[in-house]
């Protein structure tokens, strides 16, 4: 399939980190099967106001009786916020688990929810700074990190973005649900690309004007092949992809805030970091989307991800 420079049709990107090399095997799960068809789809078509009422009764549990994480929660609270009380951090936390049971319920309703109704619940602000490249023929990076509802945006960003949107793809350890999801978030056009594969669809694809979108902020696998930063005041291995990729590739550098307006509501901030990627010293780029997610984070510390484990390297190790 083709695409005319500078003209999007409508493709949902996915954010993501890693992708396994092993090929897919086609197994039957009927267990999978029901659970989809009998639970998850007909959930995702309830209204929202009937979705909000589930995500309070899976607060409770993920809360009071069986808690999800809760020891990395308040472990991550307490690195980064460690002028704050206990009280004061574990009502942070609270507000996180709300915000996480939300996220969880309008997740599923992606299964089923559209563009135009995704655009009605996520405002894009400044996209003509991601939209002036694509009339300019210029791919680009656009990067930000798992704050407030990502999800929706991607299903949203077709609206108002032009570029060609580039989903980077983790495999499922669940064939039949690895499935669904790829359908879910490619069922307007997305393009798929493994971690893996990344370097080689750029190098083979010079005349499409696309737009990569990365989560810069995963733990990686490999400390090793990481760059440290401060982060969040935390001395942190992070991803150094999205800066070779702009250097590489001389891709301008935007990156999207997402702030939350009220339940059910965000907002997303377009900001150019860089359209001269190669004329910054190294690290610049890497430290620079960082910077602007820490800011993002620190102004509704409650709607970032504190869930997952991303200070388990220490530099040593590298």
């Amino acid at each position: 399939m083709k695409h005319r420079p500078g003209v999007a049709p409508l493709f949902l990107p996915a954010m993501a980190d890693e992708i396994p090399t092993a090929p897919r095997v086609r197994t039957y799960h009927p267990g999978s099967w029901l659970l989809y068809w009998a639970v998850i789809k007909p959930v995702s078509l309830l209204p929202y106001f009937i979705l909000y009422g589930l995500s309070d009764f899976l607060f409770l549990v993920i809360w009071y009786v069986m808690p999800y994480r809760k020891k990395v929660v308040l472990s991550n609270l307490r690195r980064v916020f460690p002028d704050r009380s206990e009280r004061e951090l574990r009502k942070l936390a609270w507000r996180f688990y709300r915000h996480f049971a939300d996220l969880v319920v309008e997740s599923l309703k992606n299964f089923s929810i559209t563009p135009a109704q995704a655009g009605k619940r996520i405002a894009q602000h400044g996209a003509e700074v991601l939209n002036r490249f694509a009339r300019e023929g210029r791919s680009i990076i656009l990067c930000g990190g798992h704050q407030g509802n990502w999800e929706l945006w991607a299903m949203a960003a077709p609206i108002e973005l032009r570029h060609i949107l580039l989903g980077v793809y983790k495999r499922l350890s669940n064939p039949f649900f690895d499935r669904k999801m790829r359908e879910s978030r490619s069922r307007y056009g997305l393009v798929l690309v493994p971690t893996i594969e990344t370097g080689t669809y750029l190098r083979s694809h010079p005349e499409e004007v696309n737009c990569l979108i990365l989560a810069i902020d995963q733990s990686p696998a490999n400390p090793q092949k990481a760059i440290w930063i401060d982060f969040l005041g935390q001395d942190t291995a992070v991803y150094f992809g999205a800066e070779r990729y702009a250097v590489q590739f001389d891709r301008p550098v935007v990156f999207g805030s997402i702030y939350k307006v009220r339940r059910g509501y965000y907002e997303v901030r377009y900001e150019l970091v860089t359209d001269t990627p190669a004329e910054h010293p190294e690290g610049f780029i890497t430290r620079e989307v960082f910077r602007r997610l820490e800011a993002n984070i620190l102004a509704q510390p409650e709607y970032w991800l504190w869930s997952h484990k991303r200070w388990k390297h220490r530099r040593s190790e590298g």
